[in-house]
């Protein structure tokens, strides 16, 4: 009882004397509220039951709150040395210090300061941190906020997924996602902050197994069966003629006897790969596990020496590479804007001039926006003087749309480019389908991973002006 005595006589009466000025009291206030919100957010993670996955959280619970609740208690011994030097100033540092009694006005005033000052900063601190969070699970934050994210933003709102938060595809449900999502943004911004991130910034193994994203909204299963395809292509000529592709794709899956077919059902087992290069462009090796268990191996032809690396099981997003982000070819782009309308085919050689202008070199994408609208209305103006006085509409928006088709596909800035970032969808464009169905991956036994063009999809017209299947389908 005397130890208590004394401490309350020399250090809790002082503490609290000299702590009732407004630099401590605000500091216990910020203390304590941020504590409450750290606390609530623990609870609620470690529950499981309402928590974000968004790996940006470390930086508002690992980062701001504390650096708050440490400001505060920072502030607290401040107020406390300054009341202590004003009060010896002026020669009124008591020589026995106020007890501790509710009912001294003095002492009261300051615990309902603390009190009130408290919940007020609870709510603000708290509203704040909800709000912050939420528009952190935004693409708009993910996208926007962080300027090297500038060509997945880009690519972002016209693919499949612009509906797609971005934290569903990038973050795996439960606590190792979360702490390995929070060290790698960490990571992340340390990087931005220094400037040494990548350029141009590549996904390599960054994605997580398609079985914790993909498939949370996909089913595997599904019976997809064959999809009738219809691409449109423009050629270099003045009249920009028009030819037509038509492909019969056959995606397949797993039917209701449970038979596999098509390019989803052969690729349903376990199959493990080994690339070379973190974009996995190039795989020396295949594997296939059989259903006794055997496995058949698939070596190229074009492999130098032993072929080490790990394995990684072949899933989704090993053919469906950029879901959602991704970038055209110039052709590719210019002819799906131009079955659109935009640019007119009746443009001459608006497709050959686009293509070029689109191709060129520029700094940045203003120098780029400039100079191919000034080109283009440059051309027809010179060449095309009649066509520049009677469709000058046209040529606006064909100068508008292949200025928006290079914003949209190359960022100097970033070194993204045209074909920086393959699309494995198909083998047209990029080696795709080829990395391992190239003729070339063989067993030891000479058996070939198949390269027959019709185990996928059948071509049936190329290039024709008119094909007859679709007038017969009355689709032209």
């Amino acid at each position: 009882m005397a130890d208590f005595d004394n401490f309350k006589k020399n250090w809790l009466r002082p503490f609290l004397f000299y702590g009732n000025n407004r630099i401590s009291l605000i500091g216990g206030a910020l203390t304590t509220a941020s504590a409450l919100v750290l606390i609530g957010f623990w609870v609620v993670d470690i529950l499981g039951h309402g928590g974000s996955e968004n790996p940006y959280l470390g930086i508002i619970f690992d980062l701001i709150l504390p650096g708050v609740f440490i400001f505060g208690l920072v502030l607290i011994p401040v107020g406390i040395l300054w009341r202590r030097r004003h009060l010896k100033a002026l020669g009124q540092v008591p020589s026995i210090y106020p007890e501790v009694n509710f009912s001294d006005p003095a002492f009261r005033h300051g615990i309902d300061f603390v009190v009130i000052a408290t919940f007020i900063n609870f709510v603000i601190v708290g509203t704040a941190t909800y709000r912050g969070v939420a528009y952190m699970d935004t693409p708009n934050f993910c996208g926007q906020t962080c300027h090297v994210m500038a060509p997945e933003w880009g690519a972002y709102p016209v693919s499949t997924h612009a509906g797609v938060a971005c934290t569903e595809c990038h973050i795996t449900a439960g606590l190792t996602g979360f702490v390995h999502a929070k060290v790698n943004g960490t990571k992340q911004l340390l990087m931005v902050a220094a400037h040494s991130y990548p350029t141009p910034i590549m996904a390599g193994d960054k994605l997580p197994p398609a079985r914790e994203t993909c498939l949370k909204c996909h089913n595997p299963n599904a019976n997809i069966g064959d999809k009738f395809l219809v691409k449109t292509s423009y050629g270099d000529d003045e009249k920009n003629s028009v030819t037509k592709s038509i492909v019969i794709m056959h995606v397949g899956g797993r039917d209701q006897f449970g038979h596999l077919s098509g390019i989803h059902g052969a690729h349903m087992g376990h199959i493990e790969y080994i690339a070379t290069d973190s974009n996995r462009q190039t795989i020396p090796w295949v594997g296939k596990t059989n259903d006794d268990g055997s496995v058949t191996e698939f070596v190229s032809s074009d492999a130098k020496g032993p072929i080490t690396g790990p394995k990684r099981v072949m899933d989704c997003i090993d053919c469906h590479n950029r879901a959602a982000h991704s970038f055209d070819t110039p052709e590719e782009a210019l002819n799906k804007d131009m079955a659109q309308g935009r640019p007119s085919a009746s443009l001459p050689f608006v497709h050959k001039q686009g293509l070029v202008l689109m191709k060129a070199s520029y700094a940045s994408r203003e120098e780029a926006t400039a100079k191919i609208t000034s080109s283009i209305e440059n051309f027809y103006r010179s060449q095309y003087p009649a066509v520049w006085s009677g469709q000058r509409a046209q040529i606006d928006q064909a100068a508008k749309t292949l200025a928006t088709i290079y914003d949209r596909n190359v960022f100097p800035f970033m070194k993204v480019t045209w074909g920086s970032h393959p699309n494995n969808l198909g083998h047209n464009d990029y080696p795709g389908c080829f990395r391992c169905h190239d003729g070339s991956h063989n067993t030891k036994t000479a058996k070939s991973i198949t390269n027959d063009c019709s185990t996928c999809h059948n071509l049936v017209a190329t290039d024709e002006p008119n094909p007859k299947q679709l007038a017969d389908l009355g689709m032209q």
